[in-house]
């Protein structure tokens, strides 16, 4: 799991190098699909990886919205405020934490309990679901879209593999 999260995190920095030689009204644009823009999912991939984080420590999540957020440098800046404390707990992970159950209260009075386990892979999917619209977004625009390849960057030690 904590392979994931590292491969989230570099294909997140390389969608930001990315960003940098695309006009910010290209990365503002409300687009087919997502939750608007590219700049705007990226925004998203970091809120929900923290809200998610944040809940399972019974913390409470993000509440912002990406209107104070419309830049580059501004989302760069939120991201990593935020990923210092969602690196601690990734790579806190224990086996243990696997099937504690989060309890996750619905709007209709209902209670819905999903594994941790559970919780963190939906977040690592998150990401590579968004990380697809942004893709075909970059094809739209006429750029070739940072590779989701996981072979090759280098995250699995292969003295390890011995």
């Amino acid at each position: 799991m904590q392979t994931m999260f590292r491969y989230n995190w570099l294909v997140r920095e390389e969608w930001y190098r990315w960003c940098e030689d695309v006009p910010v009204e290209e990365l503002q644009r409300t687009r087919t699909g997502g939750v608007g823009g590219i700049l705007h999912t990226l925004f998203h991939i970091i809120d929900v990886e923290w809200s998610w984080i944040q809940e399972l420590q019974g913390k409470s999540g993000f509440q912002e919205s990406f209107e104070s957020y419309k830049g580059l440098e501004k989302v760069r800046k939120l991201d990593a405020a935020f990923r210092p404390e969602v690196e601690e707990f990734v790579q806190s992970w224990e086996l243990s934490m696997e099937t504690r159950p989060f309890f996750e209260p619905r709007p209709n009075g209902t209670m819905d309990v999903d594994a941790w386990g559970e919780v963190m892979r939906h977040v690592i999917a998150h990401q590579i679901h968004h990380v697809g619209q942004l893709s075909v977004w970059a094809r739209e625009i006429g750029k070739k879209p940072v590779s989701a390849n996981l072979i090759g960057k280098g995250l699995i030690n292969p003295q390890l593999l011995s």
